[in-house]
């Protein structure tokens, strides 16, 4: 019998999944313990394997795959190439976003602002307490993250822009020591890189279980009811990253990377699907790793740069969201909404998407550093956490397949031959 391929039992997982969710619901229960708490630990216990190696798997990643990189000039160029690319994919996706809530106008409702139609969540006084205080001064600290004062704690902490930046350093600085003080230290990161990549694909066996507890746990809670009140907003949103992850990031693919899109879309599926039900770029960089060389046919040298590097400053859905939503509460709230203001939020959503971590929900501080800067109430966020995670699920795929579009293109162009060309 053949083996049914990891992407097609992640999807049969998902739909499974929201079955199983959303006939149990939170109640529903077997011998004193309900299917949500079933589904809860299976998930929680997926996603903690999947986080349990991320730090020593992009620490390993990284110095192995610079040092692969033989010269520090090899480093800037690769360096410079994948930051160009990810500052451009994430302007061209806010820039989506922008065009289409400008057109559909989701905060407008019967020609009206619609902020006391929506109404807000229940839970918007809990959500204030978290992003209380954020203003644009805030996006100072993306860039201090970049040096930690303790490297430990960074890493303990989840503060992936210093632990990349660290990593960074160190593979540079160990790439100019004599070669008989850098190559023991080489070949022991190659080790480590090595045994986290078998780890790794020992923790994926069990995907589609966990996957199964994630999105079951997200359907037994919301249910499909929760999208009803903001099903504009919603589509909006769905419409935009569709655009930009079946329009613009083909035809990136296309005209610069010469790769047919369709076998790179099918080639990083698995990854996508993952980040689908984890709503965490970090948590499915293992699997993105092994999508882009096995299946994509991308070099080491190139991914373990580009990928650890875009986990955590390439935020395409995200940007593209924070864009869509601070113009959503906008519109709902009647403000004015100039070319001035739109450039502020276009500016404000890719400074806040460099550096937002690869974790559930992360973006709602980022908004709230946007409507800061617009002059609007944090509360306008309440309107967000009807659908947000179903689209934090969504968008973190449109991330990932950013990041594997940057990798296969700076193959190309640093003359690979991938298997997706």
């Amino acid at each position: 019998m053949p083996k049914i391929k990891l992407h097609w039992q992640i999807l049969g997982a998902i739909f499974l999944a929201a079955i199983a969710g959303y006939a149990t619901g939170l109640e529903a229960s077997i011998f004193g313990v309900t299917f949500y708490a079933m589904f809860d630990f299976v998930g929680t216990l997926f996603l903690n394997g999947l986080k349990m190696i991320i730090v020593p798997l992009i620490m390993a990643s990284i110095i192995s795959g610079i040092a692969g990189l033989g010269s520090s000039e090899g480093l800037g160029r690769l360096g410079a190439k994948t930051l160009s690319f990810y500052m451009l994919s994430s302007l061209v996706a806010i820039l989506v976003g922008l065009a289409v809530v400008n057109i559909v106008e989701p905060g407008i409702i019967d020609g009206k602002p619609g902020a006391e139609i929506l109404g807000l969540s229940a839970d918007t006084e809990e959500t204030l307490k978290k992003v209380e205080g954020k203003s644009g001064g805030d996006i100072a600290q993306v860039f201090l993250r970049m040096v930690p004062t303790n490297i430990v704690y960074a890493a303990a902490d989840g503060q992936m822009l210093g632990l990349i930046f660290f990593a960074i350093l160190f593979a540079v600085f160990m790439m100019r020591l004599d070669p008989k003080h850098s190559e023991p230290l080489r070949n022991l990161w190659e080790g480590v890189f090595q045994t986290m990549m078998g780890i790794t694909m020992f923790v994926m066996k069990f995907a589609p279980i966990g996957v199964f507890g994630l999105v079951a746990k997200t359907v037994a809670k919301t249910g499909f009811d929760a999208l009803i009140p903001m099903l504009v907003f919603f589509f909006t949103v769905l419409a935009a990253l569709f655009i930009h992850a079946f329009v613009t990031l083909p035809v990136l693919l296309k005209v610069i990377g010469k790769v047919a899109p369709v076998k790179h879309i099918k080639a990083m599926s698995p990854a996508m699907l993952t980040a689908f039900s984890t709503a965490s770029s970090s948590a499915t960089l293992p699997l993105t790793l092994e999508c882009i060389e096995k299946n994509a046919g991308v070099s080491n040298r190139t991914s373990s740069f580009v990928l650890p590097l875009g986990a955590t400053i390439n935020m395409d859905g995200t940007a593209l969201y924070e864009c869509v939503a601070a113009m959503f509460i906008a519109q709902a709230y009647g403000l004015d909404l100039s070319l001035t203001v739109q450039f502020t939020i276009v500016l404000v959503a890719l400074l806040t998407s460099i550096g937002v971590a690869g974790i559930p929900s992360a973006s709602l501080v980022a908004i709230a550093v946007i409507l800061g800067t617009i002059g609007l109430p944090a509360e306008g966020i309440g309107l967000l956490l009807v659908t947000d995670r179903i689209l934090d699920m969504f968008r973190t795929s449109v991330n990932v397949f950013s990041d594997s579009c940057c990798a296969v293109i700076v193959a190309r162009t640093e003359g690979e031959e991938t298997n997706v060309a």
